[in-house]
C-alpha cells in the first residue's frame, strides 16, 4: 500500500507543476506499455485543478496512450524476446499468453477495446497485439476508440463532479486503492473466464 501511495503521490505532484500537460502525455504513453499507475490519476487532478481544460487534457491523455500502445505493439512485434517477455512476466500473464493469442484470433478488435477501456492490463494486450501480429490498423482504431471513451468519460465526470471526488479520494485513498485492486482482480477473472 505504501509503494502504491508513493507512486500515486509522485504522479499527482505533476498536476501542480508547469509540466502537467507533458507529464500527462508521458505517463499516458508509458502506462500503455509498462508503467503500473494509470494516467487517470493525473488526469483527474488536472481536471479538478482546471475544469475548463477537461477536453484538452482528455485529448492529450488519449493521444499519449494510443501512441504508447503503438510502442507496446512494437515491443511485441519486434522485441518480444528482449523486453516483452519480462513485461508479461511482471504482470503474471505467462500462463495466459497462448489464450490471449486465441482471443485475438477470434475477436482482435474487441479484445483491444476491452483492455483499453476496462481495468484489464492494457499494456499486456498492446504487447500481445504485436506479438500475435494482429492487423495494425484495427489495433490503432480499437485502441483509439476505447482509450478516448475511457479518458473523455473520466475527464467529463471530473469536470461535472471533480472537487467533491478529489476530497473523497484523498480522504479514502486506502479504500479506493483496495477497490481498484478488486476491480483489477475482477478484470483478471473475466480474462480467465474468457481465456
Amino acid at each position: 500500500m505504501v509503494l502504491v501511495r508513493k507512486l500515486y503521490d509522485w504522479v499527482l505532484h505533476w498536476a501542480a507543476t508547469p509540466y502537467a500537460l507533458p507529464a500527462l502525455f508521458v505517463i499516458s504513453f508509458i502506462e500503455s506499455s509498462f508503467f503500473p499507475i494509470p494516467p487517470d490519476v493525473l488526469l483527474i487532478a488536472m481536471v479538478v485543478a482546471v475544469p475548463l481544460g477537461w477536453l484538452r487534457f482528455a485529448f492529450v491523455c488519449t493521444v499519449g496512450s494510443v501512441l504508447g500502445g503503438m510502442f507496446g505493439y512494437l515491443i511485441g512485434y519486434q522485441f518480444m524476446d528482449v523486453i516483452g517477455d519480462r513485461i508479461v512476466a511482471f504482470y503474471h500473464f505467462e500462463e495466459k499468453w497462448d489464450k490471449i493469442g486465441m482471443l485475438y484470433e477470434k475477436n482482435n478488435a474487441w479484445a483491444v477495446a476491452a483492455a483499453g477501456y476496462t481495468p484489464l492490463p492494457y499494456k499486456v494486450f498492446t504487447i500481445a497485439a504485436g506479438a500475435f501480429k494482429i492487423d495494425f490498423l484495427i489495433f490503432v482504431l480499437a485502441s483509439t476508440g476505447a482509450r478516448a471513451a475511457r479518458f473523455f468519460t473520466v475527464a467529463w465526470l471530473m469536470y461535472k463532479f471533480g472537487p467533491h471526488c478529489k476530497v473523497l479520494i484523498e480522504k479514502y485513498f486506502n479504500l479506493f486503492t483496495i477497490v481498484f485492486f478488486i476491480l483489477l482482480v475482477l478484470g483478471f477473472l473475466v480474462l480467465k473466464v474468457f481465456l
